[in-house]
């Protein structure tokens, strides 16, 4: 363990050698801390979760994996976690805010963990979620068919690999905010989900937004922004 050195007051951050814990984030940017759990080791995870067990907020672990959410469970044993999203969530008290609502879309089957990672994160932030799989361009008509359904949202995250056009379709087919994710999905010429970005950064519909591949909490993230200013206007 290391020797814990509390709160700094000058930037409001809990300082734990290693990780400084953003305890301001929550009344600076409106959502509280995530911790991302990728190249951290067991040890780190276990004082970050001991950190957290002595604030009362709400913390996602993002790519978390079991062993870390297992160390993790020693100091927040009500800590929630989806092995598919690899994310941890740790709630202290279940907000009744609603700021809209957001559909998430996937191109495919196998592009589910990082849309589930979407889904829950944007629960977390207080948004109505919905879930809608295997829609991709490959089968146009299961898109068209749900056409009511995803077009009456309020801001929507399509996650797609392969060729990465699921996207750019939705886009030229809805009126609100489209944030598309690249996911690592896809045979050799994908090259990991970098064939998807370049696709989705190059969209010929206006209106769509791009995180990096994968990231289905940034998604979320950017939804959950969008929708809070749109509900304090």
């Amino acid at each position: 363990m290391v020797k814990k050195k509390g709160i700094n007051s000058l930037d409001s951050e809990l300082n734990i050698g290693h990780t400084k814990i953003d305890i301001e984030r929550l009344k600076r940017r409106g959502f509280s801390e995530s911790i991302f759990c990728l190249g951290k080791s067991l040890s780190q995870i276990e004082d970050i979760a001991e950190s957290v067990s002595t604030i009362n907020q709400s913390i996602l672990f993002t790519k978390m994996s079991i062993s870390q959410m297992r160390s993790a469970k020693k100091y927040l044993p009500k800590l929630i976690y989806d092995s598919d999203a690899k994310l941890g969530i740790h709630t202290v008290k279940h907000s009744e805010r609603k700021i809209g609502s957001v559909g998430i879309l996937t191109a495919g089957t196998s592009d589910f963990p990082v849309a589930q990672e979407s889904y829950l994160s944007a629960k977390h932030f207080g948004m109505d979620s919905e879930l809608i799989t295997d829609v991709g361009v490959a089968g146009l008509h299961r898109l068209l068919s749900r056409l009511d359904i995803f077009s009456s949202k309020d801001c929507l995250i399509v996650v797609a690999g392969m060729d990465g056009a699921l996207p750019s379709v939705v886009s030229g087919l809805v009126s609100v905010p489209v944030i598309a994710v690249p996911t690592s999905v896809g045979y050799g010429a994908s090259f990991s989900g970098l064939g998807a970005l370049l696709t989705m950064l190059n969209s010929c519909s206006p209106g769509v937004a791009v995180v990096n591949i994968d990231n289905g909490f940034g998604a979320a993230y950017l939804a959950a922004q969008i929708l809070s200013r749109n509900q304090k206007r």
